[in-house]
This record gives structure tokens, sequence and C-alpha cells, in this order.
């Protein structure tokens, strides 16, 4: 391991371990439990697959103006809006009649690269989906539900059996979507530290624009 991923390992753990510090004496203790689950249950320990380097996200557009402000400056169809979601890129899109309109930074499942074939690959599906339900979330600040597994999403998992590439008793999955963060923990995206199990996550300021946008019906379209 090169000299200089070492360095940044460690200044890594100290920065863990003073937020942990942090987090104990400014909030409760069921909040330092959410960051340790965070921490260890759900894969926030360093490794190559889940941090990503800083040079690979690409510029963000017009991610410091209201999204609001975009659609009713542009009087753009808020229900013609759509989400864009690029893996390889780190960015979850907001799309209007074609036009990308904003574009925000998020993270994925702990397995970021391939696409999801079954239940605890921790992988993030691929496809297009529909947004089928959306609600506050106690942990996640938002969530909005789309329905993975669709069809598409059956016939790569049953193909992946016939493949031998999942177990045949493997289960395809569910509650799978786009959610936030517990409150203080917004430094998950600034590191670029890749936790869910398969959903999307995004700062919670973020998520909670975005979902004053949602609707039930939206299409959801998430690529490598």
């Amino acid at each position: 391991m090169p000299i200089s991923l070492i360095d940044k390992l460690i200044t890594f753990v100290i920065n863990e371990i003073l937020f942990l510090i942090a987090a104990v004496k400014r909030h409760s203790m069921r909040y330092f439990l959410i960051i340790i689950f965070l921490t260890i249950h759900n894969g926030l320990i360093v490794s190559q697959n889940n941090i990503v380097p800083q040079q690979s996200v690409n510029k963000l557009i017009n991610y410091n103006i209201p999204l609001s402000t975009l659609i009713d400056s542009l009087k753009l169809n808020k229900m013609h809006a759509k989400i864009l979601v690029s893996k390889l890129k780190y960015q979850l899109s907001v799309s209007i009649d074609s036009k990308i309109i904003k574009t925000y930074p998020i993270v994925l499942g702990t397995n970021p690269v391939n696409d999801k074939l079954r239940e605890g690959d921790r992988c993030t599906p691929e496809g297009t989906f529909k947004v089928k339900a959306k609600y506050p979330h106690k942990s996640w600040s938002k969530f909005i539900w789309f329905d993975y597994p669709n069809v598409e999403s059956y016939k790569k998992h049953n193909q992946a059996k016939k493949d031998k590439v999942i177990p045949m008793n493997s289960t395809i999955g569910g509650d799978v979507g786009i959610h936030g963060l517990p409150n203080g923990a917004d430094y998950a995206i600034d590191t670029r530290q890749n936790w869910t199990w398969g959903c999307i996550s995004l700062k919670n300021k973020d998520i909670n624009e975005l979902y004053q946008l949602v609707f039930v019906g939206m299409t959801v379209e998430i690529e490598k």
C-alpha cells in the first residue's frame, strides 16, 4: 500500500474518533449509537470500494441555487421532472424536459459498482423506476421510495440465478429509495463514504429540497 494512502487512512481514523467523541459530548447516547451503527454495520470502515476519490466527482450544476428558484425563473413544468442518477459520477440530477436543472452529490450502497441482483448484496440497483411513495423518516430525514424490484429487476435476478451468479435461494430484496442521513452526519457525503444497503443517500438539506419536487409516479433513472 502506498505511503500516501496509509497517511490518508490514518487521518481518516483520527477524524472519525474525534467526531465520535464530539458526538458523545453534544448529543444523546441514542444519536451516538446511530453513528456507531453507520460506522461499523453499514460500512463506513475505510475500504477501496466505499470511499470515492475526490477527483472522481464531476462539477455540480447549479448546486448553490435553490431548486424552486431555478424552476420558477425558467418557467418549467414541475410535472415534467425526473431524477437521473449516475453511480460513476456520484451525482443525482433533476431533469425537466430533457434539460439538467440541478445536480446533487450522493453516496451509494457499500458495493457502489455492481448492479443489484439480490437482497443483501448492498448494491444500488440500475434501471428505470417510478416513485411509489414519499414520507418523513425518523432516521434519514426523508425517504423517497421507488419501485425496486420491478419487472426488469426480476428478469436480472432470475437470470443471475440461472447463470449461478447468485445462490438459487437468494431473494430479490426491496425497500430501496433515496434518503438523507442522521442529523450531523453530512460528512459521509463530503468524504464520499458509501454506507447504505443499496439506497441513494444525500445531505439532509438536499433531500429536503428534492422532496418538495418529487411526486408519486415520477421517473427515477439509475445508470452505472
